[in-house]
């Protein structure tokens, strides 16, 4: 574990191997918790796979890659969905001015950053989406979403759906969690 701060020129010469499965904080590494479940990962890739297909041409939506939320101090996070803009497919790294959504699946120990620390840091990056996908006790997964606020540079709640998905904004979408 590395215990000084990490500059973005030293962070864009690791290889990807060397990224994979963290994130950068205030110049800090921060190790991802343990690995994801299948539902995990099977909730963000249904979410993004919609959101893709929902986005059109000028959208596309994946899952485990970088945003650079800041240089200085570096601030990486690897949010499990992001919709990004598709003329942006080969700029690396990705900034909130290419992102248009970002979406977190909740884990067990990760449930104080993906509803607290993540919703301040992409709100005051400009991301005008957040989304947080919570596996509830009942198996049944719950999407709460937030819209950007630009006066406040903060979200603010949205809608609140159980299972399926219904929203029209960022755009019109359809899904249904509740099968995964």
């Amino acid at each position: 574990m590395i215990h000084e701060q990490i500059t973005a020129g030293r962070y864009d010469s690791w290889s990807e191997e060397q990224c994979a499965g963290i994130e950068v904080v205030g110049g800090m590494v921060v190790a991802g918790g343990p690995s994801a479940s299948k539902r995990h990962n099977r909730l963000a890739r249904v979410l993004a796979n919609a959101l893709d297909d929902a986005g059109g041409p000028e959208w596309n939506a994946d899952t485990d890659f970088d945003v650079r939320l800041q240089d200085v101090p570096l601030t990486n996070r690897r949010p499990d969905v992001v919709v990004y803009r598709a003329d942006t497919i080969d700029v690396t790294p990705t900034r909130p001015e290419h992102v248009l959504l970002v979406a977190e699946v909740v884990s067990p120990g990760s449930e104080t950053t993906d509803r607290v620390v993540k919703v301040d840091q992409y709100a005051r990056a400009g991301i005008a989406f957040y989304w947080r996908v919570e596996q509830a006790a009942t198996g049944v997964p719950l999407l709460y979403t937030y819209v950007l606020d630009p006066a406040t540079a903060a979200y603010r709640e949205g809608e609140v759906f159980t299972g399926k998905v219904e929203v029209s904004a960022p755009f019109a979408m359809e899904v249904d969690l509740g099968s995964v």
